[in-house]
């Protein structure tokens, strides 16, 4: 071990790093626990099942864009399995070592970074791929995206592609050094020719210089997530165990609607008898805020991956409707984000801006454009279900502000005073046999 200077750099460097990361992760988890309490953990072999195939297995990339599927698959893989040779870079840093792993594990070691760098190759190849289809083909599910959400994905594709050269300019130096004992691999030693002309001191500052720019990416990538749509890259795990198992579209009934319609039932049940006292604060119906949503809900807005599938398999923006699930999720996650920021700015107490979810952000238009078929719900690569926002935030115009569409409106008129959506009394249901 050769503990130096370089090596208390590299300590302070990944304290501060993990300190700013659980700092910012911490707040993301307020935000998120915001919501109502959920009740998720029924069925817990079928939920296990379900996030190693959705989320780990990656099983719907593939579903419909099988290409882009596929070359996410590899940039998933490869960054994942890339990402624990930063185990040795650690230990290396703290300690002082030089891959710490290649004499004990010798020819597994040579082999394994052969593989890392095979796939490191492929990851550079998917993210130009990536970078190409967003900002020169122009995809039409990225059109949507603009201003930061466009910036953030083509930050990220940068990244990735910046770290894997680093990674492989990091092994093509090795292999000239004339100390060098492990090596050459494939796709470094490829590399190698070009940095032949180097003196030794040159060859050990680019050896440097790729190892730090390699580690310090890493840690700074880690720092970035919480403020990126890659933040799915941690959150997709719960999202999909804690995803809802019912049948899509089966609504949830309000507890406190359906004990008044089970005292309606009752025939000892008194109706005149006082509620009983409470300082609680009267349940709204449905959901106008963030508050209002359930905490699942809201974890799945910072899941979101901006991908688009949702969109571009939605019926209604498909038809030229103003609805796109994926601005749903957006706009739910930009609401939560200003609601943190005015805890933060106020010692942890909410205080009203004036503004809420429903209106501000997302139009009533929106919501009743959406036909609950769930194919958003169905289409989500880490099973986000936007319906159920769409549905609480419906209920809320219904129950709240009796605002819904004139068919609707009329529908349930029809239902208190006829007992039916028609327009007709009971005893006239049958007159249309006589026409």
């Amino acid at each position: 071990m050769h503990f130096g200077i370089q090596n208390i750099l590299f300590i302070i460097a990944l304290g501060a790093a993990f300190y700013l990361f659980a700092k910012n992760f911490g707040k993301i988890w307020r935000n998120i626990k915001l919501g109502k309490d959920i009740s998720r953990n029924d069925n817990p072999s079928e939920r296990w099942k379900l996030m190693f195939k959705v989320a780990f297995g990656q099983s719907k990339m593939v579903k419909r864009k099988k290409v882009a599927g596929f070359l996410h698959v590899l940039v998933y893989v490869g960054f994942v399995l890339i990402n624990i040779e930063i185990l040795e870079i650690i230990i290396d840093g703290i300690a002082g070592t030089h891959r710490v792993f290649a004499e004990p594990l010798g020819a597994f070691y040579n082999a394994a970074i052969n593989f890392f760098e095979v796939l490191a190759l492929l990851v550079i190849i998917a993210c130009t791929v990536f970078l190409i289809r967003r900002n020169i083909l122009k995809v039409g599910r990225f059109s949507e995206l603009q201003g930061w959400a466009k910036r953030d994905g083509n930050n990220i594709l940068i990244i990735e592609i910046v770290l894997m050269f680093a990674l492989l300019t990091l092994g093509a130096a090795e292999a000239n050094m004339e100390n060098n004992s492990t090596g050459p691999w494939i796709i470094s030693g490829m590399l190698a020719p070009i940095l032949s002309g180097f003196s030794q001191e040159a060859l050990v500052v680019i050896e440097r210089t790729a190892w730090w720019l390699h580690i310090l990416g890493i840690l700074a990538f880690l720092n970035y997530l919480p403020f990126s749509k890659h933040f799915h890259i941690i959150l997709a795990f719960p999202n999909v165990w804690y995803a809802n198992l019912e049948n899509k579209g089966r609504f949830t009934n309000l507890a406190s609607v359906k004990k008044e319609v089970e005292m309606m039932m009752d025939p000892n049940a008194d109706p005149y008898a006082a509620p009983a006292e409470t300082d609680a604060q009267p349940e709204r119906f449905g959901a106008k805020d963030v508050q209002d949503l359930n905490w699942v809900q809201l974890m799945n807005s910072y899941s979101c991956t901006e991908c688009g599938r949702c969109t571009s398999s939605c019926p209604a923006n498909i038809t030229g409707k103003k609805l796109s699930p994926r601005k749903i999720m957006m706009d739910t996650r930009d609401r939560l984000e200003d609601v943190g920021k005015i805890l933060d700015a106020n010692k942890g107490q909410f205080v009203d801006d004036g503004r809420s979810l429903l209106g501000d952000h997302i139009s009533a238009e929106e919501l009743w454009a959406c036909t609950t078929c769930n194919a958003c719900t169905e289409a989500c690569p880490i099973n986000i279900d936007p319906v159920s926002i769409i549905m609480d935030m419906r209920r809320y115009l219904v129950m709240e502000e009796s605002s819904a569409a004139q068919p609707i409106n009329a529908m349930m008129t029809n239902v208190e005073n006829n007992g039916a959506p028609w327009a007709y009394p009971a005893a006239d249901r049958g007159n249309w046999i006589s026409e």
